[in-house]
């Protein structure tokens, strides 16, 4: 995250919880300081792990530790839930829209998936309720995410057992459209008026109005392509979910906490921090080559051909050309029947 990012941070949870704020005890000797309880719970965040391996480079004790994260995630979701938990508001579905219509796909609010945690810690006398096809206790994580990988929808708690969906009939991903509280969406598609997002799936999902999928079989070369497109986009939640478990490192290994309340806790604020990490992000300039420390510019050779490469590049795509090997597929296939046919 960025340093603007994590100053906020530890400004935001010291005036709201007293405990990050450093006090002095019996003694009169000052304890933790508020950057060393915050970096020591995103630490344990960031990278997962046990907690006493942290205790000789911040001098804490893993009780210390642990009791960092639990303040600090609650700390969090308290602050910042309300916002960055939200459904998407009036702006942000103009956004999305605005993106749909251009990838070409007219009132697509994002892709939803689900994830599955490890845990580790589960009771044994859990262990048919949350395992399933993992072959290993796990909690599942629900998402909707957008092309920037914000995450819109998190829907986190249901045992491993179910598939998606169990998860869907069970979330509240859609309450908002079913009590009408959700922002108007309206787009029109080959003529036809809609007034109602939809979001993209994946084949085990159900036929439902809010939820597009890609054909099972596709024959045509337009059902090829819309399939392709459809499948290409509704990699964002999974995307997503990568880049959710590299920044966190906590929600890819295996959970080591004894109450699934304190698990949702933790997914929730991983979840809070990756979308402000994306808002934060958002205004940056990109790096480029010459960015970089000892970078070597690009030298590029005065001598080449570049017609000569132009068309080397166009064989290769004719050699490469699909249209083309379907229409010689169906040409030969013509004369071959034609040919031998009638023997």
């Amino acid at each position: 995250m960025t340093k603007h990012m994590f100053l906020d941070i530890c400004h935001a949870v010291s005036a709201k919880n007293d405990y990050f704020k450093r006090k002095c005890n019996a003694a009169g000797l000052a304890g933790f300081t508020t950057v060393q309880k915050v970096t020591a719970a995103l630490r344990i965040l960031a990278y997962g792990g046990a907690a006493d391996r942290l205790d000789e480079y911040f001098h804490m004790g893993e009780s210390t530790i642990l009791e960092s994260v639990r303040e600090f995630t609650s700390t969090m979701i308290d602050i910042y839930g309300d916002w960055y938990l939200r459904q998407p508001n009036a702006q942000d579905v103009a956004k999305l829209l605005a993106k749909a219509e251009e990838r070409g796909f007219p009132g697509m609010l994002g892709s939803i998936d689900c994830m599955h945690w490890e845990w580790e810690k589960c009771p044994t006398r859990l262990h048919g309720q949350y395992r399933g096809h993992h072959k290993k206790p796990t909690i599942i994580l629900e998402a909707v995410a957008s092309h920037n990988l914000h995450i819109w929808h998190a829907f986190f708690g249901m045992p491993g057992s179910l598939n998606n969906i169990n998860v869907l009939h069970r979330s509240h991903v859609f309450d908002s459209i079913s009590s009408g509280t959700c922002a108007p969406v309206n787009f029109n598609v080959n003529g036809t008026d809609y007034n109602m997002g939809y979001l993209l799936a994946d084949g085990i999902y159900p036929p439902w109005r809010t939820l597009v999928k890609g054909l099972r079989c596709p024959q045509t070369m337009k059902e090829k392509y819309f399939t392709s497109k459809q499948s290409a986009y509704r990699k964002d939640v999974e995307r997503a979910f990568g880049v959710l478990q590299a920044k966190y490192q906590i929600v890819k290994g295996p959970a080591r906490t004894w109450k699934p309340s304190e698990l949702k806790k933790i997914m929730e604020c991983v979840v809070i921090m990756h979308n402000m990490g994306i808002e934060y992000e958002e205004g940056l300039e990109e790096l480029r080559a010459e960015d970089y420390e000892d970078a070597t510019p690009a030298r590029l050779n005065p001598n080449r051909n570049v017609p000569e490469i132009h068309r080397l590049i166009a064989g290769h795509r004719q050699i490469e050309s699909r249209s083309g090997h379907d229409q010689l597929t169906a040409d030969l296939m013509e004369h071959v029947w034609s040919t031998y046919g009638s023997q």
